[in-house]
């Protein structure tokens, strides 16, 4: 038991001393700004919005066959035979629930794509982090607005340097496409 005793005691010695040597500093990043400010957070910041307006340019193409049919049912109400006007309700009924559907399609798949394009960017990004991390000795380095974080200092905040070495490793498409 004696044994035992002093074996924790050198322990809880040492402790302090192994704690001394691993980086004790911190940094902050604020992972929108890398997001919306990095040449490829742009980039997928576009493709994303171009497929947004592509599909919103649809929905108001659908929209307007719909009012287009709901206005010939109005005016010629009382000029078409029951079975014509029951038709063009089913149609105008049918045109409704396909823009609905259009529409969390739409919803579903730019959600999809956004979070595929998320995905790729940390995956470019974390490998940036750690590079940086492990180059200024840093023990920590934090999502500075996800983190719980209330105060951070500007000193510890690496973002600028991240975007800027990740605009390095990443560069836009175009440019290399130039090169």
């Amino acid at each position: 038991m004696k044994k035992f005793l002093v074996t924790i005691a050198v322990a809880a010695l040492a402790a302090p001393m192994f704690a001394q040597t691993a980086p004790q500093r911190v940094a902050v990043i604020d992972v929108q700004k890398v997001l919306t400010q990095s040449t490829a957070g742009k980039a997928a910041y576009d493709k994303l919005k171009k497929m947004q307006d592509e599909r919103m340019e649809r929905a108001k193409s659908m929209d307007e066959e719909m009012r287009k049919l709901d206005s010939e049912i109005g005016t010629k109400r009382l000029s078409l035979s029951e079975d014509k006007l029951a038709e063009m309700q089913k149609q105008l009924a049918d045109k409704r629930i396909n823009i609905q559907r259009y529409a969390q399609d739409a919803e579903r798949e730019i959600g999809e794509s956004r979070d595929r394009e998320l995905m790729a960017l940390e995956a470019k990004i974390k490998p940036v982090i750690d590079a940086l991390g492990k180059e200024m000795g840093l023990a920590a380095i934090f999502n500075k607005f996800e983190s719980g974080l209330v105060y951070a200092s500007d000193a510890i905040d690496v973002t600028e340097t991240v975007i800027k070495r990740f605009n390095e490793a990443n560069p836009a498409p175009a440019a290399a496409a130039k090169k």
